[in-house]
């Protein structure tokens, strides 16, 4: 065998091999359509394929024309703190996104261009970015990065193309599977979760409130006079006012509460580790918040705002299983109503207050 026939088979092997393992990577990749799961596997197989001991998946956000940092691997926490950046005129990311094929840069210090000061900061020497299109339509970036001047594999820099294009199908797909079930526990009006949800996340939270011995309050809200206000102003400004309520209760939420629209003009609220002091405190500062900012907000309706009635109960206080401590909760909140409206009723070692 000569030498060229040796090289020519030693190359082939090279490129068998790398291929073999893009397969494995694209089967990884698509094995799931949980977004979270999927961006984790592009990110950690391009990072093996590449054999780069540092990655960063981005995500392109259609709102704000930028990128959400969602996955990253041996960077710094503060590289990986900067979880969003804009598409600014002559950086990196431009330039990447420009290009027609995967960029990469084998020695940064020999790139004049490259003044991305978190970058620099990293101390990244070489560095491969890979834009993740579908259609022409940008899906994400994928950075992978070296500690350490170095050429890459042509054969490989290829074939990412192709795993590129494996990585945005896969994207898009998680993204359209996310919004789905993102609509299925959604209630179309208000954008807060809807009753089907409530039922599932009350039984989870109250489980686990048991399990680890934490309180769990509930708040039940319910528009006053809902009906007079439908009739003299009509649906359409009944819808306004619900929307509007939906917003201003989403505003008022800590990241581990829940809110749902109950049905017609009521509304749940779960604050997961909150005692009955939290809870009244959040009721008030939402029944304020509405009785105020309703005024004047409502096309078509005169100036005319809207009140709600809560009522508060706190597990394992009110109640040691879902039903009785819905059922306290409910009963809370027409006292409250039976009782002049706009306010919040609890109660507190069996002392009625408001």
């Amino acid at each position: 065998m000569t030498a060229s026939v040796a090289v020519d088979k030693e190359s082939l092997e090279c490129q068998v091999k790398a291929l073999q393992d893009l397969i494995e990577v694209a089967r990884a990749v698509v094995s799931t359509i949980d977004l979270d799961t999927v961006l984790h596997a592009i990110l950690t197989c391009a990072m093996h394929f590449a054999a780069t001991p540092a990655g960063t998946l981005a995500v392109y956000d259609e709102q704000t024309n930028g990128f959400i940092l969602h996955s990253s691997e041996g960077f710094s926490a503060i590289f990986a703190g900067s979880s969003r950046w804009d598409v600014m005129p002559g950086d990196l990311t431009k330039h990447v996104l420009t290009a027609v094929e995967i960029f990469y840069i084998e020695d940064a210090s020999q790139a004049t261009y490259l003044n991305e000061p978190v970058v620099l900061a990293e101390g990244l020497k070489a560095l491969i970015c890979v834009p993740l299109k579908l259609h022409d339509e940008i899906v994400g970036i994928l950075h992978l990065g070296d500690y350490v001047p170095r050429q890459f594999d042509r054969v490989k820099m290829t074939l990412l193309s192709v795993f590129a294009s494996f990585a945005s199908m896969a994207i898009c797909n998680a993204k359209l599977h996310n919004r789905t079930k993102i609509m299925a526990i959604t209630d179309g009006l208000t954008g807060l979760h809807n009753h089907r949800y409530f039922q599932e996340i009350f039984s989870l939270e109250l489980s686990r409130a048991e399990r680890y011995r934490k309180r769990l309050a509930v708040l039940m809200i319910d528009v006053d006079d809902f009906k007079i206000f439908n009739d003299k102003y009509g649906h359409n400004a009944g819808d306004e006012v619900l929307r509007l309520i939906g917003k201003l209760i989403a505003r008022s939420l800590r990241k581990v509460d829940f809110a749902f629209r109950y049905g017609g003009e009521e509304f749940v609220i779960l604050l997961p580790e909150a005692g009955l002091d939290s809870a009244i405190r959040a009721a008030e500062r939402l029944r304020e918040g509405i009785d105020r900012e309703t005024i004047g907000s409502v096309h078509d309706a005169n100036g005319e705002g809207v009140t709600v009635s809560i009522g508060v109960a706190c597990y394992p206080d009110d109640g040691t299983d879902r039903d009785e401590l819905f059922s306290v909760v409910d009963e809370l909140l027409y006292k409250a109503k039976n009782s002049g409206k706009n306010k919040c009723y609890y109660v507190r070692k069996d002392a009625v207050r408001e």
